[in-house]
């Protein structure tokens, strides 16, 4: 869970989280490397003595800053490529669970699993229990198995949603009349807080998402008892 004031990522929960941390870590550095030295040439210009400006041409240096441009790119597409695969790749996930959006509330089904149906609502502050966090927790959480890839199938009933939940490094729009997918791992048993990232209405806010990572025994325990 992020802090208040947390700048930063959230850690990371997931493997594709993993690869989004590091494909950050990847391009920052090389925009510092970028700007450093755009500020030495800077300061070299403003500090120089020279005064001579009649120079016309210099294929040499339209050379390299032609060039290294075109390198630098290189080394962030790739990169990028290579995790967008990554968060595209479906691949006999354990099991598949629909998450309908609404105003203002989700809606998830195990279709695959069991016959389990249930809303997912946010607690209102006044029956929120003692340290829980205001505004993220919800009545019914979507309960998942830790280590098992996990299919979402996404969609929404009356207008635009998104189901995001930012530690496992998984988004994807809610549209009516249309089932988006994304896939995920969970690393560690936990409890992770999203948020619905798209203006949906009035109540926007007021639509969390939290998922909770359990060991398998527990999860078919979950499946079978809670539910009867």
């Amino acid at each position: 869970m992020a802090h208040q004031f947390q700048l930063g990522f959230q850690d990371a929960m997931s493997p594709i989280m993993e690869e989004l941390h590091h494909f950050h870590d990847h391009t920052l550095m090389i925009v510092f490397l970028i700007s450093t030295l755009v500020l030495y040439i800077i300061t070299s210009m403003l500090t120089t003595k020279l005064t001579y400006t009649n120079t016309m041409n210099a294929q040499e240096v339209e050379m390299v800053w032609t060039i290294l441009p075109a390198i630098v790119l290189i080394t962030i597409a790739l990169p990028s490529l290579r995790v967008l695969y990554l968060m595209d790749e479906i691949n006999n996930p354990f099991m598949t669970i629909k998450a309908m959006g609404h105003q203002w509330y989700w809606t998830y089904e195990y279709s695959d699993y069991k016959d389990v149906v249930f809303d997912s609502y946010m607690i209102p502050t006044q029956y929120l229990p003692n340290g829980h966090f205001r505004l993220l927790e919800v009545d019914h959480r979507l309960v998942v198995p830790m280590e098992a890839p996990i299919r979402m199938l996404v969609s929404a009933e009356d207008v635009l949603h998104s189901w995001a939940i930012p530690s496992l490094g998984v988004k994807v729009d809610a549209v009516p009349g249309r089932l988006n997918q994304l896939t995920f791992i969970v690393a560690r048993p936990g409890v992770f807080y999203g948020q619905c990232s798209e203006i949906c209405g009035a109540n926007h806010s007021f639509m969390p998402i939290v998922v909770e990572s359990v060991p398998l025994l527990y999860f078919e325990y979950w499946s079978s008892v809670i539910f009867i």
